[in-house]
């Protein structure tokens, strides 16, 4: 009878602790974070663009919360993602501007590691471009599948061909299918789309490989050409700039009509796959029963030149290169609360933050990201950031290092052409009368500047030189 009683309890308590983790794990959110490699923020459906299509984007889009004023503050990828990683401005980090994997204490303060800390099962799969020590990377993932592109399309054990993008659905797919049931997770799904492939300059399929579940796409569309493809445009930027890497790889992409409608066809067929592996995974989730308590997050890693200014790629302070798609969908908010387009400035290096704060973990100090958590909510806390420090230091050979502000209303950057302890080249755009950036104010001459220039550059510069005190190293200390 004791022992019948006994098993009894012993059986209750089993059962009572398995339902009190189920209660936790439906408590704290899944979060499922889908990050693009090379999208500027207007080619999404949701965010007006005429010709790509993106449905299930647009989806999240329609029933969560899409920031329209979402930025990188250093626009390449391997920066970006270290940004990602520590919540932190690459001035912080200093990740290849110092020799060696990414800072081991900013690691122990990722989003990875504290919500692997707090209980979650934490994964990444596809693109690092980050070098972590080895004890970094065992404290930040359960899970971790490294996945380049090149080339994209990878040999299966059966001898056919599978597309990197579509991979990383299988990938993330088998991860969802072995979460047990009485834990969350964090899972970061990192694609190389829509990097173009640099070592195949083939236009399209080669440059552009897109995956065969968006075959035809785009194929009887003409593509719309670039805003700001006006010659004098190219003709009037600094010689280092028109001879810069963001010059050369134009004539890799965008040089000919022919080239460049091939491309651009291929670059939305990539972003389209993009998008088809974003419904199988939603679909995976609802099919698991995990749709209602999982977070979904959509954002890339930089912006990009396609043919603006007579220029690829990314890496400076121009609008096309800074600024990033960014969606949160989360399932929990009220009906009144999804659809939301918020206007606030918001960065790459906040997501670190927010992850922690769905999670329901305290905010590292570490970071200088912060939680968007209050906006998605549909509130806006009064010291919200009006500016933000904007900066590339670990550079490609042709792109001098620089650093500026961004803020409502103006654009400074400077570029350290001639090296750091020289006088640097400075750009001044006011947005309210030049949102395309084509006047550089900071070249007029001081007696010919009105007085609100004159403010604007002089208060900028010393803006500048702030959050740089307040986040890292000057230039001219990184070299010592």
């Amino acid at each position: 009878m004791r022992k019948n009683i006994f098993v009894s309890l012993f059986a209750f308590f089993i059962i009572s602790q398995i339902l009190e983790s189920k209660v936790l794990a439906e408590q704290r959110p899944n979060i499922l974070f889908f990050f693009a490699d090379d999208q500027r923020n207007h080619t999404l459906g949701c965010a007006g663009h005429p010709v790509v299509q993106t449905p299930n984007i647009d989806r999240l889009a329609d029933n969560g919360v899409r920031f329209e004023n979402a930025f990188v503050t250093t626009s390449t990828c391997w920066v970006s993602r270290a940004c990602l990683f520590t919540g932190c401005y690459e001035r912080k980090h200093l990740y290849r501007v110092k020799p060696g994997p990414l800072n081991p204490q900013l690691c122990e303060t990722s989003y990875f590691s504290v919500l692997k800390k707090a209980g979650y099962r934490t994964g990444h799969i596809g693109k690092e471009h980050v070098q972590l020590d080895k004890q970094s990377a065992v404290q930040m993932f359960d899970v971790r599948r490294q996945l380049g592109r090149n080339p994209y399309f990878k040999e299966q054990p059966d001898g056919s061909l599978r597309h990197e993008t579509q991979i990383l659905g299988d990938w993330g797919t088998e991860f969802l299918q072995e979460q047990p049931d009485n834990q969350p997770f964090c899972l970061t799904i990192s694609f190389n789309a829509t990097h173009a492939e640099d070592r195949d300059k083939r236009p399209g399929i080669g440059h552009y490989p897109w995956p065969i579940v968006t075959d035809g796409m785009y194929e009887d569309q003409m593509m719309p050409l670039p805003r700001l493809n006006d010659p004098a445009i190219y003709e009037s930027q600094p010689d280092f700039l028109k001879a810069s890497i963001n010059r050369q790889r134009y004539f890799w992409r965008w040089d000919t009509p022919e080239k460049y409608q091939t491309n651009m066809r291929a670059y939305f067929r990539m972003l389209s796959g993009i998008d088809h592996v974003v419904g199988r995974l939603v679909k995976q989730l609802e099919e698991q029963g995990l749709a209602d308590n999982t977070i979904i997050i959509y954002s890339a890693d930089n912006g990009y030149y396609l043919g603006d200014r007579g220029f690829a790629g990314k890496w400076t302070h121009y609008e096309e290169s800074l600024r990033v798609p960014m969606i949160v969908y989360d399932p929990r908010l009220p009906e009144n609360k999804r659809g939301q387009v918020r206007s606030e400035m918001v960065l790459n290096s906040d997501l670190a933050s927010t992850f922690i704060e769905f999670s329901g973990n305290e905010l590292p100090a570490s970071h200088t990201g912060r939680s968007l958590v209050p906006l998605i909510q549909g509130n806006l806390p009064q010291d919200w950031r009006t500016d933000f420090l904007c900066e590339f230091l670990a550079v490609p050979q042709t792109i001098p290092k620089w650093e500026g502000v961004r803020d409502k209303n103006w654009v400074y950057a400077r570029y350290y052409v001639e090296g750091p302890g020289h006088e640097p080249y400075e750009f001044l755009h006011d947005l309210k009368t030049d949102p395309d950036e084509l006047n550089n104010l900071a070249k007029i001459p001081v007696d010919e500047m009105t007085e609100s220039q004159k403010k604007a550059l002089q208060t900028l510069r010393n803006r500048c030189d702030e959050l740089i005190a307040q986040n890292g190293p000057s230039i001219n200390e990184q070299e010592r």
